[in-house]
């Protein structure tokens, strides 16, 4: 009974201590990717590979913004709310929105008239049904649509998931 004892604590003991350095691995993994993504200029195109954005980007962000996902409608609750500052990609840092171009679309996801700069995005397909896919213009991660039902003065609306925005106020 003592050695079975002995021989559990240790396959516990040895699966924890695996578990750990496993986590920390990954965690000094994503601090070098993140590194690696930081050393880039914002004006050079970002290439990482899917293991890479996975190491960095939450399974929601992934979803959305490397598989063309789709969040909820509202999923962002309060998160996006109208303030000063811009709007930049949440897998590369690149500026796409000002914030004074944001406006309530109705539909439950941040939507605005116009980029921060025509290059800030990239049109990728066209569906009369679903819009436009837009990505980010520097790493080509799928952030949402634009529609040309938007107000004055370019009729569009860029319907953007909120999970592939982060608010930074201006400085």
């Amino acid at each position: 009974m003592k050695r079975t004892t002995q021989m559990l604590f240790g396959l516990i003991s040895t699966a924890l201590l695996f578990g750990c350095s496993r986590a920390q691995s990954g965690d000094l993994d994503a601090a070098r990717i993140r590194a690696k993504l930081e050393s880039i200029p914002l004006d050079h195109q970002v290439n990482l590979t899917n293991e890479e954005w996975k190491a960095i980007l939450s399974p929601e962000q992934f979803y959305v913004m490397r598989q063309a996902g789709t969040e909820q409608a509202c999923a962002a609750g309060n998160k996006l709310e109208y303030q000063s500052g811009i709007y930049v990609c949440s897998a590369c840092g690149n500026p796409l929105y000002r914030a004074e171009n944001k406006f309530n679309s109705g539909t439950g996801w941040p939507s605005f008239y116009q980029p921060i700069r025509p290059d800030a995005v990239q049109q990728k397909s066209s569906s009369e049904i679903f819009g436009s896919e837009i990505v980010c213009g520097r790493c080509g991660s799928h952030l949402g649509h634009v529609f040309r039902d938007g107000p004055a003065p370019t009729g569009l609306r860029y319907c953007m998931n909120s999970v592939a925005l982060k608010h930074r106020e201006d400085k």
